[in-house]
């Protein structure tokens, strides 16, 4: 187990996953969900999303294949709802309708905001260069980003502005639409 520890590992395998569940750039999506919803559960939301991403990192490509889903599927049908949700941002409509709900925690914030299925295939990606044990406390570290993005969410849009806000949530929605984008004809490509 000592010998699977490796710093230079764990800091790539943290810098990676930092950038593809980009939750930095998901503030403009947790204040609209906070705004939507009234309170973000960000114990829970943290917790479950990093419950997911430890668990597909040692049974995903078992469960996919158990169900009869390749990554490449799972990877375009995640495309898909960031493809909607980069279109909420960038047109200021609403397109996911949810029966008022009290919180925001499980669906949309911890599945697919912050563990998504590009999250979850850079997981099984990675998993092929790093060992296990160094992508886990990876998670852990990101987790901890995540959880202090979620639970100041509103003093960062108090400091912000509405203004500010508004833009950089234009600017992210384009970003993530990229994103959802290049992941769908990726993953398209390796399907036929």
């Amino acid at each position: 187990m000592i010998q699977a520890f490796n710093l230079k590992e764990i800091l790539t395998a943290t810098a990676v996953l930092f950038a593809v569940i980009d939750i930095v750039g998901s503030i403009p999506v947790i204040i609209d969900l906070r705004k939507k919803v009234g309170h973000i559960q960000s114990e829970k939301a943290t917790i479950v999303a990093g419950i997911l991403m430890i668990a597909f990192l040692f049974v995903g490509e078992s469960i996919l294949k158990f169900v009869g889903i390749d990554v490449n599927s799972f990877a375009v049908a995640g495309s898909f709802i960031l493809f909607f949700l980069a279109m909420e941002m960038i047109l200021g409509i609403r397109i996911f309708h949810d029966d008022a709900p009290e919180t925001a925690s499980v669906v949309p914030l911890a599945f697919p905001l912050i563990a998504g299925a590009g999250t979850l295939t850079t997981i099984l990606s990675i998993k092929a260069e790093f060992h296990q044990l160094n992508i886990a406390i990876a998670i852990f570290l990101n987790m901890i980003v995540v959880y202090i993005v979620l639970k100041f969410s509103a003093r960062i849009e108090r400091y912000l502005g509405k203004s500010i806000i508004n833009i950089i949530r234009k600017v992210f929605g384009i970003i993530l639409l990229a994103i959802a984008v290049k992941l769908f004809i990726s993953n398209v490509k390796l399907m036929f």
